[in-house]
């Protein structure tokens, strides 16, 4: 960790969300040889975030996920089980973060698809600009969404050659699916902090596929 950079932080409840994801598609013992692997996480074995709001969970751990994975389980593997944590993530995330935000309601539910889409993504960013340090807007033309985090977590402090925040990809997969009925949609990251660019970017199609 570079004592110089600005330090952004998760709530520890984001936090806690993210490694009960990870047993999930991991199992505990996974999770935890992965922590082992990764500075600093040795300490969140056996004691992980606590269900509260302070801001404490900091975007190097996060951000340290995807490396780790992509060593211990190979590059394609190791992006495949980022995207299913991601998504793990969401189903997290709604049972804390849903009702606070209408996105369980049923008037909520009952909205054409396009509108719900605009709607949930917009409720959807506001969960990560009032709750933690994370800073997402969002944009969108006739065709696409489009998911711009200004300040990522995910990336936090890396250097790839291509776009690499697979975790958030997974996270709007699951969301795009549970808010749709079950539809699949096309989601891709098209810029990446990462990877040299100003923002990161990801596309997604207001159509779903088939």
């Amino acid at each position: 960790m570079n004592p110089s950079a600005p330090q952004y932080y998760y709530p520890n409840q984001m936090g806690q969300m993210l490694f009960f994801s990870g047993d999930e598609i991991l199992g505990r013992p996974g999770m935890s040889a992965l922590l082992m692997s990764i500075p600093g996480g040795s300490q969140y074995i056996e004691n992980y975030p606590a269900s509260n709001s302070r801001l404490e969970f900091p975007f190097e751990m996060v951000s340290a996920l995807h490396p780790a994975l992509a060593l211990k389980y190979g590059p394609q593997g190791g992006r495949g089980l980022s995207i299913r944590i991601g998504r793990a993530c969401f189903q997290h995330g709604l049972r804390e973060f849903g009702p606070l935000f209408g996105l369980t309601d049923l008037a909520f539910r009952l909205l054409p698809l396009k509108t719900k889409l605009r709607v949930g993504a917009n409720a959807f960013a506001d969960i990560f600009n009032k709750h933690s340090d994370q800073r997402v807007r969002i944009d969108e033309n006739d065709r696409h969404l489009f998911w711009i985090i200004e300040r990522c977590p995910v990336c936090w402090g890396r250097k790839t050659e291509l776009p690499s925040c697979d975790l958030a990809v997974g996270l709007l997969q699951e969301a795009l699916y549970w808010a749709s009925g079950g539809k699949i949609f096309h989601v891709q990251e098209t810029s990446c902090c990462a990877a040299g660019d100003s923002q990161c970017v990801i596309l997604i199609d207001k159509t779903p596929l088939g």
